[in-house]
């Protein structure tokens, strides 16, 4: 489910090459604070894939709500 919910979110990834410098950026409008900037637009798309992957973590460590992507929800459950 992980991996479904990750690869739905990096479908939604908007991507632009900036102006001042050429490099590409890369952003998940839905995760905040899920963003990329590299040279090349391969390695935006790897970038961001893990910096999706780390946010995904590190929401769930501090118990933090996860939204909703494509119908896939994430649910934090506590278990003895």
């Amino acid at each position: 489910m992980l991996l479904e919910y990750i690869q739905a979110a990096l479908r939604h990834a908007k991507y632009e090459i900036l102006a001042d410098d050429g490099s590409y950026y890369g952003e998940i409008p839905e995760c905040n604070g899920v963003y990329a900037n590299t040279e090349t637009l391969e390695g935006c798309r790897e970038e961001l894939r893990e910096v999706m992957e780390e946010w995904v973590l590190f929401r769930i460590h501090k118990n933090l709500p996860l939204p909703v992507i494509d119908g896939i929800e994430l649910f934090i459950k506590e278990v003895a």
